[in-house]
């Protein structure tokens, strides 16, 4: 396999007056875990479907598997798309094995390979069952076993936790980690931050079409200054002096006279040195919290007013 499995440079997507992908530019390391995030209408679904040639860029180049085309490496590449769909007459086992026989897999293996997944992902039981007696997420399962059914190098899986219930999400973030422990790419869209934060190695955050960021959770985190709350009746002005301090605002009044305050720190501030800063000043403390940002607060500090102006939309 190739060092970098997917290479996009400088690609833009229009249509008419309208760009939905922006002037992006991404390297996808092979093996790798990597989530595509950001709000509903962002460019996810435009560029990976540039990536499978399914839309032809207006300009800019995609290199998959070492290939300028995905074309010519369709049968190490597995995809789910966005619009799932099954034939409902079939059973379980039937489409898995159909989709593995589309990539060249023995009609043979390709069944005896569909029971192993079934069986492997909790749908053993339903098997033999056909797609119209299953429940959503039982059918959103049958069909990502079938975009992987012929041991893909490369898989790509547009919104694969839609529809999915919190059990059968956490199978869906094992079924993706098996995969990248086995070497094999793995590249999701998705708009919620918590599966991305769990089992990605590298995120893309999109909006507008544009790359808002590239990088991993860690360099993601950093992105936005560290917070620290604390809770006293005391004046906090002695905080200022430090020069890890960024801002301190009042946040809310709290009962007894105290104020909640936050206290914004640059990338070298220490939450440790806040409190003791505050120990040897003689501050009264009523509460000291700080956590480290989620990768949602770092979607909200990037993308909010897209975000929102895409649900108002």
């Amino acid at each position: 396999m190739t060092e970098c499995a997917l290479e996009i440079e400088g690609v833009t997507k229009r249509y008419g007056t309208f760009t939905a992908v922006d002037n992006l530019s991404v390297r996808v390391p092979a093996g790798s875990i990597y989530g595509f995030l950001g709000p509903n209408g962002a460019g996810k679904t435009t560029t990976l479907r540039m990536v499978l040639e399914i839309l032809k860029p207006t300009s800019g180049s995609i290199q998959v598997l070492g290939s300028s085309s995905a074309l010519d490496v369709r049968d190490r590449i597995g995809y789910l798309p966005e619009e799932k769909g099954l034939y409902k007459k079939m059973k379980a086992w039937a489409s898995v094995a159909y989709f593995a026989s589309l990539k060249g897999m023995p009609r043979k293996a390709a069944a005896t390979r569909a029971y192993e997944l079934l069986n492997r992902y909790g749908l053993g039981d339903f098997a033999d069952s056909k797609v119209e007696a299953l429940s959503k997420g039982m059918s959103q399962k049958v069909q990502v076993i079938g975009a992987i059914a012929h041991d893909p190098d490369f898989v790509i899986l547009d919104e694969p936790f839609s529809g999915l219930d919190p059990v059968n999400q956490q199978v869906m973030e094992e079924l993706i980690l098996d995969m990248a422990a086995r070497g094999r790419t793995v590249i999701f869209s998705t708009h919620v931050m918590s599966h991305a934060e769990r089992i990605c190695d590298r995120i893309l955050l999109i909006a507008r079409g544009q790359k808002a960021f590239d990088g991993t959770l860690d360099e993601a985190r950093a992105t936005i200054p560290k917070r620290v709350l604390i809770g006293s009746p005391d004046s906090l002005e002695p905080l200022k002096e430090l020069p890890s301090v960024l801002e301190i605002r009042r946040v809310e009044e709290v009962s007894g006279g105290s104020s909640l305050v936050e206290v914004l720190l640059g990338e070298a501030g220490d939450p440790q040195g806040i409190l003791q800063t505050c120990i040897s000043k003689g501050i009264r403390l009523k509460s000291f919290d700080h956590t480290d940002p989620t990768l949602h607060d770092v979607f909200v500090h990037l993308v909010g007013d897209e975000a929102r102006e895409a649900r108002a939309r």
